[in-house]
């Protein structure tokens, strides 16, 4: 199942899921290389989180093999929970991300303003980076990818709204359609599929797709979205009531 866009119009303007969406395309471009070359897997090895690096469990100076590449254990530290939430692996990497931010993103921005949106999406993408650690602390594995937070607004958004409708892309084999599905429904199969992908893969060592981290901040959006929604925006969407000039003026960007 694939999200194509959800029937959930917003009032707010959404600045900072596009400055978010705008952020990672130039990193792609100008730091990344657009996935190609030296610079791209510079980009990975310096900027990435690595789990054995942050615990202390790969000894600063060790050689990381990536494909013939090899990363040097000792570079930005703590700061690359940070860093790593902008950088990705491939262009359908970012494509899918971006794609997804912006099909849930908007909404969650709408349900608590501008500047809660930008702690909220930092806060539940650290929190995502510490449930991969945990789940494999010895990894030397560089980790890359706004996934983590995009799984904290998706966890956001089945506790706001739930049901819904998302419209959504099918594909099995010959069969091809568009149907829309209650959030509930596409959310809860998305995330049932993170923890079975994650399970599968406890124990195994290698690059591949951090499925904990999108347990953890599925999980963390789930928990933290209540203290950070502003209620008078999400009952008024939830009435299909539309805000007054005055009242989206009065929001501003708290």
């Amino acid at each position: 199942m694939f999200p194509l866009r959800d029937e959930n119009p917003t009032e707010l303007t959404p600045f900072v899921t596009m400055a978010i969406i705008a952020a990672n395309v130039i990193v792609w471009i100008s730091v990344q290389a657009m996935g190609s070359g030296v610079a791209f897997v510079d980009s990975v090895c310096v900027y990435g989180a690595i789990p054995g690096e942050l615990t202390g469990r790969l000894p600063v100076g060790q050689g990381v093999d990536l494909g013939g590449y090899t990363c040097t254990v000792g570079g930005l530290g703590w700061q690359t929970v940070l860093t790593s939430m902008f950088m990705h692996g491939g262009w359908m990497h970012l494509v899918g991300n971006m794609w997804f931010l912006w099909v849930f993103g908007n909404n969650i921005e709408d349900s608590m303003g501008h500047v809660r949106f930008v702690v909220f999406y930092l806060l539940t993408g650290g929190l995502a980076s510490a449930a991969h650690i945990v789940a494999d602390p010895s990894s030397a594995i560089p980790v890359v990818g706004a996934s983590g937070a995009i799984s904290g607004i998706m966890g956001a958004y089945l506790v706001l709204y739930p049901r819904v409708r998302i419209q959504t892309l099918f594909i099995l084999i010959v069969f091809i359609r568009i149907i829309p599905v209650r959030a509930w429904v596409m959310l809860g199969y998305w995330f049932f599929i993170q923890i079975v992908s994650g399970a599968a893969t406890l124990g195994i060592r290698g690059g591949g797709v951090a499925f904990w981290a999108h347990v953890g901040g599925f999980v963390a959006g789930l928990v933290l979205i209540k203290p950070f929604e502003r209620r008078p925006l999400v009952e008024a969407k939830l009435a299909g009531r539309r805000l007054s000039r005055e009242e989206v003026r009065d929001i501003g960007w708290f």
